[in-house]
């Protein structure tokens, strides 16, 4: 059985008893949130026996995010994408997706799948697109199936399927600035126009339903039609998919698959919580994974920063897992170095929706890091930051000396102007001040000095 029939017939099971050690959570609530379908743990059967250790992604949990990598036909090769697994992971990624286009992809996966402890995703169809060199139109539905069950069986954890986009929604997209920007969206589309027939991942729902449950990969229905644009967010389209979405969540449970959602895209930031609850409602709380959201449109080559803007407060009103942006995106396919950057990104948008959350233990991280910093404990708080090279890199451009690692200031205020220091000596000033007054000892009138200190 699948992680969410055995949470649903009662049982704890092993994979349940390593998220709850990792989370911190009561191993019965992580049984009942996968059992209730608001929590995956994405743990393919052939994946679980090498390396991967298990992982939860749902509301109940902290807020997790996905790096994508992946080879194109015109860069990249299994060396770059294991040295891209190992900086993601390396940085904080709880999840890769493997969305290589060019060749020898089955080996590329294989050999990020037996490197990676962390679950491994998949777009299945792109991998079809190459077999078809490239027209999709000659695509049939075993051929998919087919597709999903050698990449099950290789150990992906999760696949983003397109199931959701309908032939009756096209139309929907005509008006928009940037039309359908989902590569497997668009790609669907162009089938359906061709054929003239419905969506084949619809209607072959079961099948794959059968494959997936088969290895327990779990689902992440794709949404072809998330706005790529801002003048594109929260229109007919987007919704209308979100709603077939909810349908196709409901009857994967059914099957007995684990299933999470994707979201958008590109949405302003006064219709990102409006996005979450749409979703939740739509789609009965089943974990939301989205990409950003980009909250504007302007800044190519540092949408990691418009998106991570997104992304935390869609993890703020509820998003399960937050798909990172490189400052590539729109621009070109990301490097080792662009890699780093969106996963510290998101790793800080992640980790900000967990402190607005209250989540259980966010904030002992940022107190010893502040207590570090107000003491001068320079190595701690390297040891304790995000990126402990980086930080120590800037700090030792202008003060490399080994002496400076405890010198009471830094190069931005200097030792006369440095606002830490200056509040040490305020706070030993008036505790020597207290002190001499309380022990004045010859019965002399002495005013005291009253002090609060926090």
């Amino acid at each position: 059985m699948t992680q969410f029939e055995r949470g649903r017939a009662g049982e704890i099971t092993p994979e349940m008893r390593f998220v709850a050690a990792r989370e911190d959570l009561p191993e019965e609530l992580i049984r009942a949130e996968v059992a209730r379908g608001r929590m995956v743990i994405p743990a393919n059967r052939v994946h679980l026996g090498k390396k991967l250790e298990p992982m939860a992604i749902g509301i109940a949990a902290l807020t997790k995010i996905n790096a994508n990598i992946g080879n194109s036909a015109v860069t990249s090769d299994e060396a770059t994408e294991l040295e891209k697994l190992h900086l993601a992971v390396h940085y904080g990624a709880d999840t890769v997706m493997d969305l290589s286009t060019g060749k020898d992809i089955d080996r590329i996966r294989q050999a990020i799948i037996d490197a990676s402890p962390v679950p491994i995703g998949t777009v299945p169809i792109y991998q079809m697109l190459e077999e078809l060199g490239g027209e999709i139109e000659e695509m049939k539905p075993q051929h998919f199936l087919d597709m999903c069950e050698k990449q099950a069986s290789q150990g992906v954890d999760y696949m983003t399927v397109h199931a959701g986009l309908l032939q009756e929604h096209l139309h929907l997209s005509m008006q928009r600035i940037t039309g359908i920007v989902s590569r497997g969206g668009a790609l669907i589309a162009r089938w359906m126009m061709s054929h003239r027939q419905q969506n084949p991942l619809y209607t072959h729902f079961e099948d794959l339903c059968d494959i997936f449950r088969a290895y327990d990969v779990t689902w992440s229905l794709g949404d072809g039609l998330r706005p790529g644009s801002i003048g594109d967010a929260s229109d007919d389209a987007q919704f209308a998919e979100l709603h077939v979405l909810g349908e196709l969540t409901r009857r994967a449970w059914k099957k007995g698959c684990q299933v999470m959602v994707e979201g958008p895209g590109h949405v302003p930031m006064d219709q990102i919580d409006m996005n979450v609850k749409r979703q939740m409602e739509e789609c009965d709380e089943a974990p939301f994974y989205v990409l950003g959201p980009l909250v504007t449109d302007i800044a190519p080559g540092y949408d990691h920063i418009t998106s991570a803007i997104g992304a935390a407060l869609a993890g703020w009103s509820g998003a399960a897992m937050l798909c990172y942006v490189t400052p590539k995106e729109h621009l070109g396919l990301p490097d080792p170095e662009d890699v780093k950057q969106g996963v510290i990104a998101y790793k800080i948008a992640a980790h900000a929706a967990d402190l607005a959350r209250h989540r259980k233990n966010a904030r002992q991280r940022d107190d010893a890091l502040s207590r570090a910093r107000f003491n001068f404990d320079w190595n701690e708080q390297f040891r304790l930051a995000l990126d402990p090279e980086t930080a120590r890199k800037y700090h030792d451009q202008t003060l490399p000396q080994e002496t400076f690692k405890s010198a009471h200031f830094c190069s931005m205020c200097g030792p006369k102007y440095c606002s830490m220091k200056i509040s040490q000596e305020i706070r030993e000033m008036a505790t020597t001040k207290q002190a001499t007054t309380e022990h004045a000892g010859d019965g002399a009138a002495t005013e005291p000095v009253v002090v609060e200190l926090k």
